[in-house]
């Protein structure tokens, strides 16, 4: 694979978290960084996307957007 591995949408996509509950999203052949634990594993980016939007909770008094 060339390039980078998190532009486009095609194959399959991991929703990652770690401890102090922050997400990504994460290709399946790459290795995770340490403390980060798979959560969800999509076909798509838009099935990781959504999984993100209904399982994140922003702390209080983090921006949303």
């Amino acid at each position: 694979m060339s390039g980078n591995p998190f532009d486009g949408g095609e194959g399959d996509w991991l929703v990652v978290a770690n401890a102090d509950g922050q997400y990504a999203l994460w290709r399946p052949h790459l290795d995770l960084p340490k403390g980060w634990r798979t959560v969800h594993s999509s076909p798509d980016r838009e099935g990781a996307l959504d999984h993100v939007e209904r399982h994140f909770t922003a702390a209080v008094g983090t921006p949303t957007a």
